[in-house]
């Protein structure tokens, strides 16, 4: 009884005995739920108020001895530990009682489009009968180099939130998304606990269907747009097929007057003339290394992607017969030009799965592919790039050679870059310089498209940003002017 009474009264032993006993409880609550535990900041705060009092305990203790004081000063610190293992022990029935205490959702798109910003939505609900400080942290695809993407937000007892953000993909491919982590917080703060659910996704990211739906709707409006949109071009002469007569109005070429129609109705009347149909639209990309050049975080081929899509989309939608090719040292994917119900989505199936190459691009072999796969005189957009002169140079005899055979539309791009820079206030001799060189490139395109005009050859010299408008206008105007 003795041991026993000299047992308690040893203070340090005494401590550590309550201390173990905190701990053994607050384990035994949480074993399952250990690994979702985390302790805060308030948690770290209180328990350097505790080290405090024990530190202070050690200077009191000799000025209690002093003073005549009967009050044991280690029982300060003593109690300052109890009452945070028993908040621990509060906070830890308040956070892990109940097994599922949120209701978390995540929606996302079917698909992902390439350059756009994608929406995303995640509801959260706090199904508890006790507000929460809530921080959610979404696992975004390792694409995006997000590490510190996340909410924090509070939640009221049977309250639901909803958080919107959005997503601008760069490269195609599936992307993969990991779990929604919820880090919960009661209102005393001491602990928290991870909640995890268990959904992680893989979307793939398509080429720009976005865009196609918008230039869809512009190519097709009625309205006249500025210069920020697809052109109405206003057709000069007429096509090959006959839609209707209708009633002269003052713009009408009046070599369409029908003259018999008008001594009938003693008014003037004209022939309507609609874009011939089933023609031939081919889009070519370059897929060398010339095309991995990045702009805005695109490539400059996912740029004649996403343009390959939205022309090819036009042009089914107008009754033409749209098809593609991509190239490099090596002919690679096909699709024949058809009017299918199913075209599009081919099309966009096998832009999905293209990719870049290391290698020079094989004009040669690019004429071989077009006089032996493509039949009928078709308009072609040829998606490359021409860095020089001398590159041009090299493959112009064989573009000619395709001019002959077709309606060649030669798209290259625009080094925006350098052209800013050119445009940029220099004072040193090394400035001018540079800037002398950036005006000597830009003068190098124009040059480049004057020499694709003198052979008849139609060009496109367009900011990446813009190329589908540039495109889209390009594929309309020709059409208009009844030259496919």
């Amino acid at each position: 009884m003795e041991d026993l009474t000299t047992f308690w009264e040893d203070k340090e032993i005494a401590i550590y005995f309550i201390g173990f006993v905190l701990v053994v409880l607050l384990l035994l609550l949480l074993y399952r739920s250990a690994k979702n535990l985390y302790l805060t900041s308030r948690f770290f705060g209180l328990a350097s108020v505790v080290v405090l009092g024990y530190v202070a305990a050690f200077f009191m203790n000799d000025m209690a001895f002093f003073m005549n004081i009967n009050l044991d000063p280690i029982v300060i610190p003593w109690a300052l530990m109890a009452f945070l293992g028993v908040l621990v022990i509060v906070d830890a029935l308040m956070l892990f009682t109940v097994k599922h205490p949120l209701k978390v959702r995540r929606f996302l798109p079917k698909v992902f489009s390439l350059g756009d910003d994608n929406p995303i939505r995640i509801t959260v609900e706090n199904i508890t009968s006790q507000p929460l400080s809530l921080s959610v942290v979404d696992e975004l695809p390792p694409e995006f180099q997000k590490r510190d993407f996340e909410f924090d937000f509070k939640l009221q007892p049977l309250e639901e939130k909803e958080l919107h953000y959005e997503l601008n993909p760069k490269v195609r491919g599936e992307y993969e998304f990991g779990f929604v982590n919820v880090f919960m917080t009661s209102i005393l703060g001491i602990l928290q606990r991870r909640y995890v659910h268990q959904f992680p996704m893989t979307l793939p990211v398509y080429p720009s269907l976005v865009q196609m739906k918008q230039f869809e709707l512009k190519a097709f409006d009625k309205v006249t747009f500025d210069k920020g949109g697809v052109k109405r071009m206003r057709r000069i002469g007429h096509s090959y097929e006959f839609e209707q007569i209708k009633d002269y109005v003052r713009g009408d070429d009046y070599r369409s007057i029908n003259w018999k129609a008008t001594s009938r109705a003693n008014k003037l009347m004209v022939n309507q003339y609609e874009d011939e149909r089933a023609q031939q639209i081919y889009c070519v990309i370059d897929k060398s290394r010339n095309m991995k050049m990045p702009f805005n975080g695109l490539s400059l081929m996912d740029y004649a992607v996403n343009a390959t899509l939205v022309i090819s989309n036009i042009a089914l939608k107008k009754h033409d017969r749209a098809g593609m090719m991509t190239f490099s040292d090596i002919i690679g994917s096909t699709v024949k030009a058809d009017r299918r119900a199913n075209q599009l989505n081919t099309i966009l199936q096998t832009l999905y799965r293209e990719k870049e190459r290391n290698l020079e691009a094989n004009y040669e072999l690019l004429y071989s592919a077009v006089r032996n796969l493509i039949s009928g005189r078709s308009l072609i957009f040829l998606f490359t790039n021409f860095e020089s002169m001398y590159a041009l140079e090299r493959v112009l005899p064989l573009l000619r050679r395709m001019n002959n055979l077709h309606l060649l539309v030669v798209v290259f791009f625009e080094n925006s870059e350098i052209k800013e820079f050119s445009e940029t206030d220099v004072e040193t001799i090394e400035g001018i310089y540079h800037q002398t060189i950036a005006k000597k490139y830009i003068y190098e395109k124009e040059q480049i498209i004057s020499k694709l005009r003198q052979y008849g050859i139609q060009a496109i010299l367009t900011k990446p940003e813009n190329l589908s408008m540039n495109a889209v206008n390009k594929y309309l105007e020709l059409k208009s002017r009844g030259l496919i």
